[in-house]
């Protein structure tokens, strides 16, 4: 009943089968009940937090923070986890939506998160794309690391596996210029790599770019992605994300790449007014993407550029100071 794809298959990411789902409906957030997959996924290496796992994570926690002098936080799911009852009970984290769980990979301890999506929904499609060997490697591929795929056709439902990140701009926030914009042109990167490979993110801000801790970064969420093959003139005229440009919020078309810039601009004004680090002349470049004619704004690649300059310039200033 489950199958774990191979790279043959991602090229057809939405079979004939889908044909007979409506778009909208195999694209709306899908909410399992994780008890009813729980020993499909454990079959498959996978544990889903259990109230004895969050305690012992919490516990450890905390042993850490006294000892280290770090503040405490997050005190209610210790709490929560302790009033459960039964230890092997799953504990669902309060502060997810009911699509995502954590766990842990039983192999070796990884803890991981997955997240349930419909099986002909384009998130499936997109990220076995950009998960498929013939890319994953790529320098430019900043999607979140996919450990696997576990599907149940029956239930037309994906569990997508994925290594357990942080978020970015909360818990490692670039505090210097240099390493600022190093991290600015990571994020365009990924972008410049979907782009070429004509697809669109439609999603980009902050909350959807992870860190794990060793300056590696990586974007997640790709409900509202679209690929774009074929079509010399894509537009979009609809886009549900957290930044929207000012012809859709009018209801106008717009090309569906432009879209991803305007809100790779609001991202990167954002970040510079959370370090505190707005360049002059990286502002130009942020107001040329905030542009309110989507035409003017530039593309994904000449804005890496033009960070992989700025970030040139300041290690060629770097080398002549030592």
């Amino acid at each position: 009943m489950f199958k774990h794809f191979d790279d043959s298959d991602i090229e057809s990411a939405s079979t004939s089968s889908s044909g007979s789902f409506d778009e909208e409906e195999a694209n709306v957030r899908v909410s399992p009940s994780w008890y009813a997959y729980r020993h499909i996924i454990e079959s498959r290496g996978y544990r889903l937090d259990t109230y004895h796992d969050v305690k012992q994570f919490y516990q450890l926690y905390l042993a850490d923070s006294v000892s280290e002098g770090r503040a405490l936080k997050d005190m209610a799911g210790y709490t929560r986890a302790c009033n459960g009852g039964d230890d092997n009970a799953l504990c669902n984290d309060a502060g997810l939506p009911e699509h995502l769980f954590r766990g842990t990979r039983c192999a070796d301890g990884t803890k991981v998160v997955l997240k349930a999506v419909h099986i002909y929904g384009r998130e499936y499609e997109i990220t076995r794309y950009l998960s498929s060997a013939s890319i994953r490697g790529h320098s430019m591929n900043h999607c979140i690391p996919v450990l696997d795929f576990i599907e149940n056709p029956t239930d037309h439902v994906v569990f997508i596996v994925m290594e357990e990140w942080s978020p970015l701009w909360v818990d490692e926030i670039p505090c210097t210029k240099d390493v600022l914009l190093d991290t600015l042109r990571k994020c365009a990167e990924h972008i410049v790599f979907m782009h070429a490979h004509q697809i669109a993110h439609l999603d980009i801000s902050m909350r959807n770019i992870l860190t794990d801790g060793r300056s590696h970064y990586a974007w997640i969420d790709y409900e509202t992605s679209r690929r774009f093959d074929g079509m010399t003139v894509p537009r979009i005229q609809h886009c549900r994300a957290s930044e929207v440009p000012p012809e859709i919020e009018r209801g106008e078309c717009s090309d569906p790449f432009k879209v991803d810039v305007w809100a790779l601009g609001v991202l990167m004004l954002k970040a510079c007014e959370l370090t505190g680090n707005t360049p002059p002349e990286l502002l130009v470049t942020i107001n040329s993407m905030l542009h309110h004619r989507f035409e003017k704004r530039p593309t994904a690649k000449e804005i890496l550029r033009f960070l992989e300059a700025m970030v040139a310039r300041i290690g060629d200033k770097k080398r002549r100071d030592t």
